[in-house]
């Protein structure tokens, strides 16, 4: 009759927990582990207590247990107490002592012999050893050793690709490059019924350059879907329309400079779902891109009201006061995102740019200094760094950086764009030829506004080199992306006035001055091209006579 009682006592705990009821589960959880002093007990009651935000107490309890050492989950918990009680040195001694290289295979200091990180329970139950690991990448991170925290991430997916909370660290902190990224998900071991995460942690990674494999794996879902009956729809079915992905698809297409599609898609996912924080920051960096500032005003407004103990939120309001160009105010924003939370990279990075946007480059370069130091797999950072050096023309310091950049995300047109951009101020044109050959092969077709500059700038490189209908072809390439750039229309008409073509000439010259009026040297060249002209006209008379 006692075992009875207690075990409904047992069920008035859980029950406790799964409504909420913390205090209740602390009172009842308490008189259980009294009456019966059994192991189990005393861990389900520093697990209400945990809940309960009774962290100095529920660590007590088990580091008074006699098995805190022998049994991995109390341990666990002891460990997380002291996480929350942000006492980071104790957590990775209760931890244990444990090495782990570079791949995230994990040693254990007593017999130096690898772990073996296999399942310790119960179908579906997330390893230990994973959450173990985890556990020691959070308090390493916390302690600004951020490789340590890389290495125990690394080892927490590998160890169990479910646990997916160390992926997105690794992830949302740019801990990895895109090589790095390509070859932790390679080296995963999912069970055959886990082939859709696979997939779906592929979406997550970054994207540069890979339109026909990100492309493929959507257009694969579509296929499972035609292939599912209405009774009975497949698991990537189902998720097809799942807020996750398509935000993944929004990064895509901001990656790619697809910014109106990107707007429209996130538009969409946040009326769904407004308070999906990883689509908030997509759609903002989109508002951005697009000039969107009642749209950024209203995000900052609402954020800040739901969330203002977070980054983003403060971030938001930086973003619209940078969109209106009041880069004070908007560098207080950043600084303050920052501030709160000092690994949010797209914040440092904003930071960086509201100081380069009133050319105040040591500040600027100071900013992207942390940033790279923080991200190591972000290739941001260094990207600005260059861009802040071939400002003050200092062109091979901006090479070495834009190499730096290229090395840690091989595939972002952007870096190729900008290396072409130095070897033509550099006069390599035959060099700055090959850059933006580069760059227009890695971004999506069809080419979208975003990159018209580069066409322009191919075309100018070819002109140098005297390849006057490669140029022409290119010039004429980018009037069908816009008809409001000055440089083509004046690049197009010095194109045919180098091949003595005048008439054309001075056509584009009278097209380049529609555009800008007061632009000095095209107003010179027509007034040239006039007079080589007429004179060309005179010669043809006299040869005719």
């Amino acid at each position: 009759m006692r075992e009875e009682a207690i075990e409904k006592l047992r069920g008035v705990v859980r029950d406790c927990v799964s409504k909420h009821l913390y205090s209740s589960a602390i009172f009842f959880a308490d008189k259980v582990a009294a009456l019966t002093n059994d192991p189990a007990d005393i861990y389900m009651q520093a697990q209400a207590l945990f809940l309960g935000r009774h962290y100095r107490r529920a660590f007590h309890l088990l580091n008074a247990s006699k098995i805190v050492f022998r049994d991995l989950r109390f341990r666990y918990l002891a460990a997380k107490c002291l996480e929350e009680l942000k006492e980071w040195d104790q957590c990775l001694l209760m931890l244990g002592e444990a090495k782990v290289d570079e791949d995230g295979n994990v040693y254990v200091m007593k017999d130096n012999s690898v772990m073996y990180l296999d399942k310790d329970g119960e179908d579906r139950e997330i390893n230990i050893s994973s959450a173990i690991c985890f556990l020691r990448g959070k308090a390493y991170e916390a302690l600004e050793n951020r490789a340590q925290a890389r290495q125990w991430y690394k080892a927490a997916i590998k160890a169990d690709p479910l646990c997916y909370e160390a992926l997105e660290c690794l992830i949302e902190n740019h801990m990895l490059t895109c090589e790095e990224e390509a070859s932790l998900l390679s080296s995963l071991q999912f069970a055959p019924e886990d082939d859709w995460l696979s997939s779906f942690y592929s979406c997550l990674t970054k994207k540069y350059g890979k339109e026909n494999v990100m492309e493929a794996k959507f257009r694969e879902l579509e296929k499972e879907s035609l292939k599912s009956s209405p009774s009975s729809p497949t698991l990537m079915d189902t998720l097809k329309n799942n807020t996750d992905l398509l935000a993944c698809k929004a990064e895509y297409y901001h990656q790619c400079g697809e910014y109106q599609k990107c707007f429209e898609l996130t538009s969409a996912l946040l009326e769904k779902d407004p308070f999906h924080l990883k689509s908030t920051l997509v759609h903002l960096a989109a508002a951005m891109e697009l000039g969107h500032s009642n749209e950024l005003y209203l995000m900052a407004c609402n954020l800040v009201k739901d969330y203002p103990q977070k980054a983003l939120s403060w971030f938001a309001v930086g973003c619209y006061y940078y969109c209106i160009k009041k880069y004070d105010q908007s560098r207080c924003y950043f600084s303050k995102a920052t501030n709160l939370d000092g690994t949010f990279a797209p914040a440092w990075i904003g930071f960086g740019n509201a100081y380069a946007a009133k050319e105040e480059g040591d500040q600027a370069m100071s900013a992207y200094r942390t940033a790279a130091r923080l991200f190591p797999g972000c290739h941001l950072p260094t990207l600005y760094i260059g861009m802040e050096y071939m400002r003050t023309h200092s062109f091979k310091l901006a090479e070495q950086f834009f190499m730096q950049a290229k090395t840690i995300c091989p595939s972002d047109p952007l870096v190729c764009n900008e290396l072409g951009v130095v070897a033509y101020h550099m006069k390599e044109y035959n060099k700055a030829v090959w850059w933006f050959e580069n760059t227009l092969a890695l971004i999506p077709s069809p080419l979208s506004e975003m990159w018209e500059p580069t066409v322009v700038n191919l075309a100018h490189a070819c002109r140098k080199l005297k390849r006057y209908q490669e140029a022409i072809s290119n010039y004429e390439k980018a009037l069908t992306l816009s008809t409001k750039s000055l440089s083509t229309y004046a690049g197009l008409a010095y194109t045919y006035h180098l091949q003595d073509n005048f008439s054309a000439a001075i056509t584009y010259y009278h097209k380049a001055l529609w555009l800008q009026p007061n632009d000095q040297f095209c107003t010179e060249m027509l007034n040239e091209a006039l007079v080589d002209d007429s004179r060309s006209g005179i010669d043809s008379k006299i040869e005719f006579c």
